[in-house]
């Protein structure tokens, strides 16, 4: 991943955070750019975070130097290894690699004691015995100072043994933390006195039950990244008001006994936000635990395992961030902007296929039965190197059910009685006669074929409308078409309070009668391909032999009705 040679930035690639990392190189503040992806393993990695993930290794790379990838594992009543797995698989889907830089804040949890040791003695940190509620309380507002609390001067003596017997085990969950001494009448909340350990009996995934005190983020991060010699530490902006806090520990502890070249400096740019996606780690456990979606990676969901289960590229992802772009003041990010960038990656490299996704039997009643004949169709239409395949064509056909109306209205121009259409690479149609049971539903069409528009050109030169995809009923293979549309029902989830409220009815279509090409049996995992007319398809890891699922990656062209929130009706895109 990470580039020898220390080239600058192209111009065209500019942001602030490159000219900041630029203008430091350029003045001897640095010689090696050192980042870090810092996630806490406590739930799977969702779009947001590939912004950070893309900044993170994007700028290393670009500058010739290096990113770690560092687990802040210091809450082991949420974190699983389940979480940690996922995340490292992320980050590779998405194309970095950390190469040896793989860390976690836990392998530093005995110099971080250390180091609040050294707090109380130096008088900057003090085991406090106030109830979670109490402090709460005494903390103040952002218009009212907090208040000192009782045992903020105790000695240190007192501090230092109160301390070691909560790593010892000797107090319960809550019964004390240690918390530095810097100003409860702050303007910043985060200066009032922040915690910085806590007792938690709980078992780490990685040191077991080897601790019972755990560091708080704050007092973890900033010191990991002293550790780690980092250089630049990019923050999304909700981290802008710890900076303080980030600094403060800094200059308070003797990192300068670490031997590391500089100490680390942190930059916030703006966080991913995207209309209609909740990106809150808490809603989505709760969508999960509470089976609203099938796991983290239902397609549905933003995670990057459910966008990956979707059939979305890891390149048109690092695209979208890249059209994004950095900025210091947070937006929120039309979600047709992704749909976009996903269709033009698309549109290039995905194969074109046949599916009937709501199939309508036609009969062909001048076409001889028993007989079949091979047709040939592009692989795609704008690349001839990609070639072509063979296709049957035969008496029964299958077709679009939306495809087929039989009072249609003025502008309908597709199958309808007496109307002629034709077939994609096959021939013109003529719907005759409408088959329905007893129920009075369309169950097949009789139509006739002219043989002499073999290729989709008629000799004599006359036109048709509208161009129809088709199966052969011979050798059509069944499949379930799994059809995704929003999670939420409206831009702005939760915004009248509760964000499951908003959650969309309609935000999967199951599709159980569905048939496509046969060669689609032999398309491997994640591999996309264009249903023609219908949008981008790829086979879910659910999808076996004899028993195939696929997932839409994304339609043809925007179909979500923003203006009422719920599905607009099915878009018939052009054939390309």
């Amino acid at each position: 991943m990470v580039a020898e040679a220390a080239a600058e930035v192209p111009e065209g690639g500019r942001d602030f955070i490159r000219d900041i990392i630029a203008e430091d190189r350029a003045q001897g503040r640095v010689q090696t750019v050192v980042t870090r992806f810092p996630p806490e393993p406590n739930g799977y990695l969702h779009i947001g975070h590939a912004k950070s993930i893309c900044l993170n290794f994007g700028v290393a790379e670009e500058f010739g130097g290096r990113c770690h990838l560092r687990f802040d594992d210091t809450n082991p009543t949420k974190e699983e290894q389940e979480f940690i797995d996922a995340i490292a698989r992320d980050v590779r889907w998405l194309g970095f690699d950390w190469g040896d830089n793989l860390f976690h804040a836990s392998d530093y949890f005995e110099q971080l004691y250390a180091w609040a040791e050294h707090l109380i003695q130096t008088g900057d940190a003090y085991v406090d015995d106030q109830s979670p509620d109490e402090m709460r309380a005494a903390r103040g507002t952002l218009t009212e100072p907090g208040r000192n609390s009782p045992w903020r001067e105790r000695a240190v003596a007192e501090n230092l043994d109160l301390f070691r017997r909560m790593r010892a085990g000797e107090f319960p969950n809550g019964a004390r933390v240690l918390r530095a001494k810097i100003d409860m009448a702050s303007g910043n909340m985060n200066l009032r006195d922040p915690a910085l350990y806590r007792i938690l009996h709980a078992t780490h995934p990685r040191t077991g039950d080897a601790w019972c005190i755990y560091p708080t983020y704050d007092f973890a991060h900033g010191q990991s990244d002293a550790i780690e010699g980092i250089t630049h530490s990019l923050c999304t902006l909700e981290f802008e008001d710890h900076k303080p806090l980030y600094d403060w520990l800094l200059d308070k502890l003797p990192i300068a006994a670490l031997g590391q070249p500089g100490r680390p400096r942190q930059y916030e740019f703006a966080r991913l936000n995207i209309a209609g996606l909740v990106l809150s780690k808490r809603v989505l456990t709760r969508l999960v635990s509470g089976l609203h979606v099938r796991g983290w990676d239902d397609p549905r969901m933003p995670t990057l395992a459910g966008l990956r289960r979707r059939g979305v590229p890891p390149g048109a992802l690092r695209e979208f961030v890249k059209k994004v772009g950095m900025a210091r003041a947070n937006s929120v990010v039309d979600p047709a902007l992704f749909d976009f960038t996903l269709r033009e990656g698309l549109n290039r490299t995905a194969p074109r296929r046949m599916a009937v996704l709501r199939p309508l039997r036609v009969i062909i009643e001048n076409y001889p039965e028993g007989q079949t004949e091979t047709l040939t169709a592009a692989n795609h239409p704008d690349d001839p190197d990609q070639g072509s395949r063979p296709i049957t064509f035969s008496r029964e056909l299958w077709v679009e059910r939306e495809d087929f109306m039989e009072e249609p209205p003025k502008k309908f121009f597709r199958l309808s009685p007496g109307r002629e259409v034709r077939l994609r690479y096959g021939y013109f149609i003529t719907c005759r006669e409408v088959v329905k049971d007893a129920a009075g539903e369309v169950v097949a069409l009789r139509c006739t074929y002219d043989p002499a528009t073999k290729g989709g050109t008629a000799p004599d030169g006359r036109k048709v409308q509208a161009t129809l995809h088709w199966l052969s009923a011979a050798d059509a293979v069944p499949a379930e078409v799994r059809v995704y549309n929003p999670l939420f029902a409206r831009p702005d989830p939760g915004a009248d309070g509760d964000v499951f409220a908003d959650l969309n009815p309609d935000s999967l279509e199951v599709l159980a009668g569905a048939m496509v090409e046969p060669v689609l049996a032999g398309l491997a995992e994640g591999e996309a391909v264009q249903f023609e007319r219908q949008g981008y398809f790829c086979p879910d890891p659910d999808s076996r032999p004899g028993a195939l699922v696929f997932n839409r990656t994304v339609g043809l062209r925007d179909t979500w009705a923003k203006e009422s929130g719920r599905n607009a009706p099915p878009a018939v895109g052009k054939v390309r």
